[in-house]
């Protein structure tokens, strides 16, 4: 046997060979949805990571160090999916459709119309209260430390997305109030823009995706399955024109792209492509990630890059924010093949992915306040301000520290976030949770309860 026969033969028994999961195993895993909760924990641990990217390492931004230039490892496919927040983000709008209509559209399926048009209507209600209430608790904590110096550091360092993202203290208590009521008004209005906790402002278009979940739904809950997904097809299609015009970051796609995902959740079609799911799911994954790695800038500097940007200028509408384009289409991809796939729902199901999925808010709420304050001080107390050109202006900066100061602060500094995550997530989310029930008691008559136990508490969140 030559070593060419040889090759094709291992390959043929890799890949040809039975599924890692029995058939009662793989549909067990096909009928959980926790692994949204564990995919939407490694979102924001990666939205994390690609705000310590603009902050310590904006290389990796681009994708080559000039045109057709040398490319390091963390600037070539799926390496730099550390620093492309923008995909990261949009797995979380897919994951937000996904998971407000999971309910509703199950009960519809099972014939309980009336029950899934008021769980439809509490959800979308509770939903706005879980966004608004923990944004607001940060942004008065986050204003707090910031009248208190605790930003000045990171204002004054060397580290991009810290000392453009660290306001400046008020002059006084009275302006003091004053601008935090904007950054709690900005949040929520049209381009938003919070000061206090720049990441905040994606919460706005969340909320945004929310009412599309609920507005689709209600029109469409008393469709037969195939005609609401054809209606959501037409909507998905048509939300490039109206986002394009509104200036969201297709938000209207990717909240579309969820809710046919639940069709497809809830239909036949997994099961039946689940024993080859090994052979097709994989590839489909990883084509998704390798879209999810196409640079925000400079695309034409490397050959992959710019062979996506020419494909984008054929196919996608026109005046559509190519560096969001093709990083939202990857992130449905990869969606698509979890959703098609038993064996990446049961890996991102793993009781510490989902324990990451548990804190994703509080986390994504959390890491920029704390970067900050507490990662900047660990990385710059003690220096001295030093002159550093930028923008051909010589300014008075703390240069970022060594790489030895680096490896004993980022970990120290990850502890503390997580600790400080866990903490409001057992402790601080269930007075939120507590607010809103109290609120939905007052607003809602009993007969639209569908959420809550006999003593008032909400059975889920």
């Amino acid at each position: 046997m030559s070593i060419t026969e040889a090759i094709q033969t291992i390959y043929a028994e890799k890949v040809y060979r039975k599924p890692l999961l029995t058939s009662n195993a793989s549909k067990k895993a096909l009928e959980d949805s926790s692994w949204a909760d564990g995919l939407r924990g490694i979102s924001a641990l990666f939205v994390l990571s690609s705000h310590m990217v603009l902050a310590f390492a904006r290389y990796i931004v681009r994708p080559a160090d000039g045109l057709h230039g040398h490319s390091s490892l963390f600037q070539k496919p799926f390496f730099r999916l550390v620093g492309q927040g923008q995909a990261w983000v949009a797995l979380f709008f897919i994951l937000s459709g996904f998971v407000n209509a999971l309910k509703p559209v199950k009960l519809a399926k099972a014939g309980n119309i009336e029950t899934a048009l008021s769980n439809l209507g509490v959800s979308s209600f509770k939903r706005s209260f879980r966004l608004f209430l923990p944004a607001t608790a940060i942004t008065v904590i986050s204003w707090f430390v910031c009248q208190l110096g605790a930003f000045e550091t990171a204002r004054n360092s060397d580290a991009y997305w810290l000392y453009t993202t660290s306001p400046k203290q008020s002059l006084c208590w009275t302006d003091a109030i004053k601008d935090l009521l904007y950054a709690i008004r900005t949040t929520w209005t049209y381009n938003p823009d919070n000061p206090y906790d720049q990441p905040q402002w994606a919460l706005l278009y969340l909320l945004q995706g929310s009412m599309f979940v609920f507005t689709v739904l209600l029109v469409t809950i008393n469709l037969r399955s195939g005609f609401r997904v054809s209606a959501l097809v037409i909507c998905y299609f048509w939300s490039f024109n109206w986002g394009i015009k509104l200036g969201d970051p297709m938000v209207g796609i990717n909240v579309f792209a969820g809710i046919i995902l639940v069709e497809l959740h809830h239909s036949r079609l997994p099961l039946r492509l689940s024993p080859y799911s090994h052979i097709f799911a994989p590839p489909l994954a990883l084509a998704g990630l390798f879209l999810m790695s196409f640079p925000s800038q400079f695309q034409p500097w490397t050959y992959w890059s710019s062979f996506l940007l020419k494909a984008c200028h054929k196919i996608a509408p026109v005046d559509i924010e190519v560096s969001r384009y093709w990083p939202t289409i990857g992130a449905q991809v990869l969606t698509l093949a979890i959703v098609l796939s038993p064996h990446l729902r049961r890996a991102l199901s793993h009781r510490w992915l989902l324990w990451l999925g548990k804190i994703s808010f509080p986390l994504y709420l959390l890491h920029g306040s704390l970067m900050r304050s507490v990662l900047a001080w660990m990385l710059f107390h003690g220096q001295t301000l030093k002159n550093i050109e930028e923008n051909n202006v010589i300014v008075m900066r703390y240069p970022l520290p060594g790489i030895p100061t680096f490896i004993v602060a980022i970990p120290v500094f990850m502890a503390i976030l997580f600790v400080a995550t866990h903490f409001w997530a057992v402790k601080v989310e269930p007075w939120f949770g507590w607010m809103t029930d109290k609120a939905q008691k007052i607003m809602f008559t009993k007969e639209q309860w569908p959420n809550l136990g006999p003593n008032g508490r909400s059975r889920t969140t």
